[in-house]
């Protein structure tokens, strides 16, 4: 009778343990690796550890080619965020969500014709690489472009220039 009604509140203890963990509590689950496929990594053609420039302008034209569905040679707005809307499983994005990416969009379209060329796209690109290589040796890896990311944006425009 009594492993009746204490056999269940051990086994419930036991799989909410580390939900009720404390946050830096050495006992909680670690976090999962990241696959070195995702993020920035995913353009370590060589597995050397590191995105040099050649590695990342090749991995964005490729990206630019995968973006442009309809193969004119520039994107729209709806080839740019298409993907970012399937990978959230967006349905209808949110009004801040359309506002970012129309502001996004605007940045990019240097020109102002309404489309993104393959060289805005590329300049973007560029761009991004030059913020995450912080200490400018052409070659970058994931926690280099975290801990820029993580920098606030007055740091960042500092390491930009």
């Amino acid at each position: 009778m009594i492993a009746r009604t204490i056999l269940p509140s051990i086994l419930i203890l036991l799989t909410a343990a580390p939900a009720l963990a404390a946050p830096g509590d050495e006992t909680a689950a670690p976090r999962p690796a990241r696959a070195s496929n995702s993020g920035i990594m995913r353009y370590d053609t060589n597995k050397d550890g590191l995105v040099d420039r050649s590695e990342w302008t090749a991995g964005q034209e490729a990206r630019f080619k995968q973006l442009d569905t309809d193969k004119d040679g520039k994107l729209s707005k709806d080839e740019l965020f298409a993907r970012a809307r399937q990978a959230s499983g967006m349905v209808l994005p949110t009004d801040r969500t359309l506002e970012r990416q129309d502001a996004f969009f605007s940045r990019m379209d240097a020109d102002r014709d309404g489309t993104i060329s393959k060289a805005e796209f590329m300049s973007q690109a560029d761009r991004n690489f030059a913020r995450c290589d912080t200490d400018k040796d052409g070659r970058t890896d994931a926690a280099e472009c975290r801990q820029a990311l993580q920098r606030p944006p007055a740091d960042r425009a500092r390491l930009e220039r």
